[in-house]
């Protein structure tokens, strides 16, 4: 397993390499390096773990290649921070069951989850987890559910 300092101090040609079965490996590995950057310029993720959510998403909104799903799934997963993640499985399975039309925006997907449910980040771990497994058995690009 690779640290932080160490993907840090890597040349982009050798940690696309690394991650080149992953796909657009280029593109991957400049974001992940730019990813890397901003977190040795914070001081980590322990560092980063002791900012309010609000400051530590701002913050990650800020490196290239960081969108919203992305710094939602680093707070919740790595930081332990109460956010609800809305990725392709959330939005597939709102728009089977007829919650929404499918073109809404983040940001406005996000809070309702937040509102209807505790703060609590193993639950948000959980629920999300469910609906990714619900979404890959029975709810996929083609629909086996109704």
């Amino acid at each position: 397993m690779l640290s932080l300092l160490q993907i840090h101090a890597m040349p982009l040609p050798q940690l696309a390499e690394l991650i080149k079965p992953a796909g657009y490996y280029n593109l991957k590995a400049q974001r992940l390096l730019n990813l890397c950057n901003y977190l040795v310029t914070v001081g980590g993720l322990p560092s980063l773990a002791q900012q309010d959510l609000v400051t530590a998403r701002e913050g990650l909104l800020t490196v290239n290649g960081v969108g919203k799903e992305t710094a939602d799934d680093i707070l919740l997963y790595a930081l332990n921070k109460p956010v609800f993640v809305i990725d392709t499985y959330t939005r597939r399975l709102l728009a089977r069951y007829g919650l929404i039309k499918g073109d809404e925006k983040y940001d406005d997907l996000r809070p309702g989850f937040e509102q209807a449910l505790p703060a609590d980040v193993s639950l948000f771990k959980e629920y999300h987890a469910r609906i990714v497994l619900h979404a890959n058995e029975a709810c996929g690009n083609k629909p086996q559910c109704d």
